[in-house]
């Protein structure tokens, strides 16, 4: 990674990581205890973190379509309003929509089908499948693959994916955000496969990359005004 090349933000989230990920991987080796029930704790630090990155890139899709809309086409405005859409759903399913926060209690539905007993739906039981492991587990895992590792390759190979991603308002990761979700995996199981709550820390680094992809993707013109 070339790290002349990063913007200033880039190197402050970067860091940011680093910094979250040694403590975790240091309290996952000698105190996995308090690593569970403080660093990667329910209502914590790095949940709240991640919520919040989640929120900053649905904001900055909002104000994106706000100040550019006008000048861009249906599907354009379409795509970054679902995005927006999308990650204001993950940030409130990341705190439950709150209602820890606000002491809010449960459905009965939820209370029952629920594996935490929360009033989220990445938690659902449908039989013996938690949707979780599902959909967030091995699709998603998936979804991630193809668009970090063959998005951007495709995008600087082939007119028809750049032309995709301009319409729909894709934004596409530049190497050093694939480079550091790759490694941000690699050290949670290597270092940390002993927590169980490991995973937390996995989601903080999605919400801080992914707001750097949203932030300065490598077809950054799509998302500025046409003249």
């Amino acid at each position: 990674m070339n790290l002349k090349a990063l913007t200033r933000t880039e190197l402050l989230g970067y860091s940011f990581l680093t910094l979250v990920y040694l403590i975790g991987i240091y309290y996952a080796n000698t105190n996995v205890e308090y690593f569970n029930s403080s660093i990667a704790q329910e209502d914590g630090f790095v949940e709240y973190t991640t919520a919040i990155m989640l929120l900053c890139i649905s904001v900055l899709c909002i104000s994106r379509l706000i100040k550019f809309g006008n000048s861009k086409p249906l599907l354009w405005k379409i795509g970054i309003a679902g995005f927006a859409l999308l990650f204001m759903f993950g940030a409130g399913e990341e705190i439950s929509w709150g209602q820890r926060i606000f002491g809010i209690e449960s459905s009965e539905y939820f209370i029952e089908n629920n594996a935490q007993k929360e009033t989220n739906l990445h938690n659902i039981v449908v039989g013996e499948t938690k949707i979780n492991k599902l959909i967030f587990g091995q699709i998603l895992t998936s979804v991630l693959a193809f668009y970090l590792l063959i998005v951007p390759v495709l995008y600087r190979r082939t007119a028809w994916v750049e032309k995709l991603t301009t319409l729909f308002a894709v934004p596409v990761p530049r190497w050093n955000h694939t480079i550091s979700l790759i490694a941000a995996t690699g050290l949670l199981v290597s270092f940390m496969k002993n927590a169980s709550k490991r995973w937390e820390l996995y989601e903080l680094a999605f919400g801080v990359i992914f707001f750097l992809i949203f932030l300065n993707p490598l077809n950054i013109k799509v998302f500025e005004k046409e003249v």
